[in-house]
């Protein structure tokens, strides 16, 4: 069988699949080429080991695609919406308690040999609950505001508790919720007001962060933003090997790349870096296959938001929709961040490019958001033809069950959704 045989076997969206596809390929090159350095300080030279593991980790979440695709309903996923979104608030808690074990930063649970991080966990239950949230409550216009305060209250909590542990992470949750609100025709006023708020307390700590009582930085990462703010502004001073900062690690990494790049796996940067394989990933695609290559990997993650958007429009359903809606907004603004640090556009800040960075459980997590997004592109897929198939039945009826599934078979290989 060919390849474009299994290929057409795929439900959802193809072209989706293509990016995918194309990405985990990205990854691979790139994961091998930056973790040189990282496998002789612990591994003993053992390059093979992180690409071995990258592949492994890509193989199962493609297997997660295939199996949330092929097995479960839309309706699943917001029946257990309410009981993922507790678990992540409990998991956050979890990692604040037992994470910042032996200096740790409370981001990552250690089970055993396992790695786990909740804050991973946290952004697809956020875009789970939200979208019930909005989906139920669509029905009745009148209830706008008693919608919004429940998701603030409900993303508030996350949000703080992840600030505690990953300011990056609690930014991405509530900007995603918001943007889902946004699509949900919440009000606009009281989202500029709660914005308007955080962002006056914010610039205020900021501001007075000599002043405030050290207890406020003891509990929360507020104090490594302000320093990360401080070096963006070229007010910190510089604490990395011989003077260099990874982020201009980064730019000298942008540099190198030129136009056309150094070559894959000749990246002379990634040995420098402590985060070339995870936060700094675009910078050493830019060093070795050159802003033609960093421009690929942007176009592949716009084809991504537009097949989205396609996605989006084609839902017929509240809750798909604002789920879909989720998932594009939140690894679309994962991809933002990353590709901002790595250009030295915004201050550091540790997010990995969704589906190219190394690591387990980004990967995974990033798996499930493509399945939701994946089996809501192949249930309109179907109700499409379903409801084509019923505008077009037979009129004889003794060739209505050839002719119905004759019209299913001609129309699932023309149409693309």
């Amino acid at each position: 069988m060919k390849f474009s045989d299994y290929f057409s076997r795929l439900k959802g969206d193809r072209t989706l699949w293509m990016v995918v596809i194309v990405l985990s390929l990205f990854s691979i090159l790139i994961v091998y080429s930056s973790t040189g350095a990282l496998a002789f300080r612990k591994l003993h030279g053992n390059t093979s080991y992180y690409i071995l593991r990258q592949i492994a980790v890509q193989a199962f979440g493609f297997l997660i695609i295939m199996m949330m695709v092929k097995f479960q309903s839309v309706k699943f996923y917001n029946k257990i919406a309410n009981p993922v979104f507790i678990v992540a608030l409990f998991l956050v808690v979890l990692g604040i308690l037992f994470g910042r074990a032996d200096g740790g930063s409370g981001r990552t649970i250690h089970i055993g040999f396992i790695s786990f991080q909740p804050a991973e966990f946290a952004k697809i239950a956020i875009v789970l609950w939200v979208a019930r949230v909005l989906s139920v409550s669509k029905d009745d216009p009148d209830n706008q505001k008693i919608t919004f305060l429940t998701v603030l209250a409900g993303v508030g909590a996350l949000g703080l508790l992840l600030v505690m542990v990953n300011f990056s992470s609690a930014f991405l949750v509530v900007s995603t919720a918001f943007i889902m609100m946004f699509v949900g025709r919440v009000k606009i006023t009281y989202m500029v007001i709660v914005i308007a708020v955080v962002l006056g307390l914010l610039v205020v700590q900021y501001s007075l962060k000599d002043k405030l009582p050290d207890v406020m930085y003891r509990v929360s990462r507020l104090d490594t933003v302000n320093h990360r703010i401080d070096a963006f502004l070229g007010k910190a001073e510089k604490v990395e090997e011989e003077g260099v900062t990874q982020a201009e690690f980064a730019k000298i990494a942008i540099y190198r790349g030129g136009f056309f790049g150094v070559g894959a796996g000749k990246s002379d940067i990634s040995n420098r870096m402590s985060a070339a394989y995870n936060d700094f990933v675009y910078s050493i695609i830019v060093e070795e296959y050159g802003l033609a290559g960093g421009a690929a990997v942007m176009l592949l993650y716009l084809i991504l938001l537009t097949r989205g958007l396609v996605i989006i429009r084609g839902c017929k359903r509240t809750f798909p929709l604002f789920l879909a809606t989720g998932v594009v907004t939140l690894i679309m603004l994962q991809a933002m961040i990353n590709m901002g640090v790595s250009s030295g556009l915004i201050p550091v800040t540790g997010q990995p490019l969704p589906w190219v960075s190394w690591g387990g459980t980004s990967q995974l997590f990033t798996a499930i958001a493509f399945g939701f997004l994946f089996k809501v592109s192949a249930e309109n897929k179907a109700e499409s033809l379903s409801e084509i198939a019923a505008d077009h039945e037979p009129e004889d009826e003794m060739d209505d069950e050839y002719s119905r599934e004759d019209l299913l078979a001609s129309l699932n290989k023309k149409l693309s959704i």
